[in-house]
């Protein structure tokens, strides 16, 4: 069967009428980057470099590095040219901005150095196999700080690809003195010696891998300048107190919980105060409590005491609310006929007990007593009877009888 040719195909076929190039026309457009980005090093710096190859290397590429170090493996972030590397190169301008947004004069950025061409295959291999000499470089080093007696714990060792130098780090709590060690170091390893004090945050950078939310940790996978972070931040975003909860691989609290400070602040801003009087669609209240994400506001009202959750944008001035609507409304008058103001709920009589009928004397009719006698007139009242005090019964009055032995006579 013949395939006839369709006139909106044919359009997209022609490089002329499409809006856009497919990749291999795109590559060949191309020019060589004239400067790229690179990072490198444990503590991830990043280096602006002239390139010097022929090849216009790719984002993620290994380049061949001349850093204020020595010569060291880096990996391509972007370039800072038009027309060059791949669609996610950037301009000076635009880096310069964002190194001043991350951290200023803080952050690790270099410029003296130069990106000599794209990394070989033996390279590559050199660069894997310094991990194993890692290894032995640690353990000479601690094994120096032992002997030395020195208060401090070694870290990690890292050697570049040249050789030039081998950098030391440790933590300490207070400042070392290390002149004593230097010797013995330089002699054991034959090259240049760095030693750099590091803390728990960069420590993490170095020596950790994920973190428990599933991704590569900030600090290592393009955090660079590590902020401080207080409890404030997570009281304001609503988070658990707990530390172990919301504390990272270096034992401290996230950086994460930076990340969204300054959005949170901008809305509770528009939040009212707790405890303020507002004014809401049903009537005036007293804010008990804000939710920052959702802007809602909880309302206790004033005329019948109900929580309500208003958004903010329904809130106005309390002065100015509407009257709240009579709960009652649509009920018949007679069914709900409430009191006069002037009219007392009527009293509730209470009932007194009936007194128990005093027991008959058997000898007779009681003669009455002196104490109920009138004082004044010296007769017996009519009518009142001395109420008789019941005796109560001894646990052994009785037993004689119970048991069958006979009553004592008189």
């Amino acid at each position: 069967m013949k395939i006839m040719p369709l006139p909106q195909f044919e359009a997209d076929a022609d490089p002329e009428r499409r809006s856009a190039l497919t990749v291999a026309e795109q590559a060949a457009r191309l020019q060589k980057p004239s400067t790229i980005v690179v990072k490198y090093g444990d503590l991830g710096w990043v280096g602006e470099y002239a390139w010097e190859g022929d090849a216009s290397p790719g984002c993620g590429s290994k380049i061949l590095c001349k850093t204020h170090r020595g010569t060291e493996i880096g990996e391509m972030l972007t370039t800072t040219c038009e027309n060059s590397g791949c669609g996610k190169s950037v301009s000076r301008q635009e880096m310069l901005e964002f190194i001043e947004n991350s951290g200023g004069k803080d952050y690790p950025f270099q410029t003296w150095g130069r990106a000599i061409r794209v990394a070989t295959v033996e390279e590559l291999q050199k660069h894997d196999a310094l991990r194993d000499q890692r290894r032995s470089l640690l353990e000479q080093f601690s094994t120096l700080v032992e002997k030395h007696q020195l208060e401090l714990r070694p870290v990690d060792a890292e050697p570049i690809l040249g050789g030039e130098l081998i950098t030391f780090y440790y933590t300490s709590e207070d400042f070392v003195d290390f002149r004593a060690l230097l010797p013995d170091i330089r002699e054991a390893v034959g090259a240049k010696i760095e030693m750099r004090q590091i803390g728990a945050r960069d420590e993490a950078r170095i020596k950790a891998d994920y973190e428990k939310c599933g991704q590569y940790c900030c600090c290592k996978n393009f955090l660079k300048v590590l902020k401080p972070v207080s409890m404030g931040n997570a009281k304001l975003q609503k988070h658990t107190l707990d530390p172990l909860k919301i504390s990272g691989r270096c034992g401290r609290l996230m950086c994460c919980l930076r990340y969204e400070q300054e959005t949170y602040k901008d809305l509770k801003a528009k939040l009212p105060a707790r405890r303020s009087r507002v004014g809401t669609p049903e009537g005036p209240g007293t804010v008990i409590e804000g939710k920052i994400l959702v802007q809602l506001v909880l309302v206790k009202l004033e005329a019948d005491g109900r929580e309500i959750a208003v958004p903010i944008e329904d809130l106005c001035d309390p002065d100015a609310a509407p009257r709240p609507a009579d709960p009652l409304r649509g009920l018949d008058p007679e069914i709900i006929r409430a009191p006069d103001d002037g009219e007392a709920p009527p009293a509730r009589r209470r009932r007194r007990r009936k007194p128990k009928a005093a027991p008959q004397a058997s000898a007779g009719p009681a003669e009455p007593s002196s104490d109920s006698a009138d004082p004044a007139s010296g007769a017996p009242s009519p009518g009142k009877k001395k109420r008789r005090r019941r005796r109560r019964r001894k646990p052994n009055e009785g037993r004689g009888e119970s048991d069958g032995a006979p009553a004592a006579e008189d």
